[in-house]
């Protein structure tokens, strides 16, 4: 099945106002209509946690109401139908989306995609031995450049059944695993998509059921840095990075949010395509990521030590 990648997240939250604010400081565009996007138009969307028309909650209150896939064309969409239909209910609506719940009991829907193919360079870099990436006198370092979210990258779900819920994804919807922790959960890319993931989901109690995080890709490592710096300077609390993971080697950097889950900046994660072999490692803090930073003030030679070093 084509399935390409999340399109649209749909939130149920308290304070609208917090959330907006908080999702256009972060670099996506407002659409209106409580829509929130990427360059590509793949999106965040956050409502009243008591609007009539979204799905019922998780059980556990979990702000996350929805998780819109993206496809690629309509047979991928009677496939999907057809597949699903055998033991739930699939609704479709009027403008051919179909909507349904996961085993895990998420509601998800599915239509063709309303992303646009970008057309745009990507972080350039000098490196010796190799023919420069920037032209000469071409500056890489600019305080003032634009760092806005390229794509919904990918979804972290927590899950009381990881097994379960995996299968699904996989025998169902055609998902394949590229990474495991074990006891923990798989990494998932879906057929239309090379990204080393657009899925990964975490075992934990039934109570916890919901959206660990939710990431966006930047153009590169600069300008995830970039963007994560001035969410700092604007007050919010970063929750993990900067860093680079290992499984993916995506750059990442964690912000806490107001929409109930952490939200991602990354950037360069593996691609990978049918040759690749899985991996599996226990989950710890070495498996985690390569390298993780501390964000502290700026600071200059001369000015004393650097921050904490005093």
């Amino acid at each position: 099945m084509r399935i390409i990648g999340p399109d649209e997240l749909v939130f149920g939250v308290d304070n609208i106002e917090a959330c907006q604010t908080f999702l256009t400081d972060y670099g996506l565009t407002d659409a209106g209509d409580g829509r929130f996007e990427a360059l590509d138009k793949t999106a965040l969307t956050v409502r009243s946690v008591d609007d009539p028309e979204l799905p019922a909650p998780l059980k556990t209150g979990s702000l996350l109401r929805l998780t819109i896939w993206g496809v690629e064309d309509q047979a991928t969409l009677d496939a999907i139908e057809a597949e699903l239909s055998k033991d739930r209910d699939v609704v479709k609506q009027d403008d051919g989306t179909l909507r349904s719940k996961d085993d895990a009991g998420f509601e998800i829907a599915f239509r063709i995609t309303r992303r646009i193919k970008l057309d745009l360079p990507a972080e350039l870099v000098n490196s010796p031995g190799a023919e420069p990436g920037r032209g000469m006198n071409v500056v890489a370092s600019n305080q003032d450049a634009e760092a806005k979210p390229r794509t919904l990258s990918h979804i972290v779900y927590f899950v009381p059944d990881m097994e379960m819920t995996a299968k699904f994804y996989i025998e169902r919807l055609g998902f394949v695993v590229t990474d495991k922790f074990t006891n923990t959960g798989p990494f998932l890319r879906p057929q239309a998509n090379n990204d080393h993931h657009v899925l990964f989901m975490i075992q934990t109690p039934a109570y916890m059921q919901g959206i660990e995080h939710l990431a966006f890709h930047m153009q590169g490592p600069t300008e995830l840095m970039l963007a994560g710096s001035r969410m700092v300077q604007k007050g919010y609390e970063s929750f993990w990075g900067p860093g680079r993971h290992k499984f993916g080697s995506n750059w990442f950097w964690y912000f806490n949010s107001p929409l109930g889950t952490h939200i991602e900046y990354d950037a360069d994660m593996d691609l990978h395509d049918g040759e690749w072999v899985e991996r599996e490692v226990p989950m710890d803090k070495e498996a985690a990521q390569l390298f993780l930073f501390e964000n502290v003030e700026k600071w200059s030679p001369g000015g004393g030590p650097p921050p904490g070093k005093g």
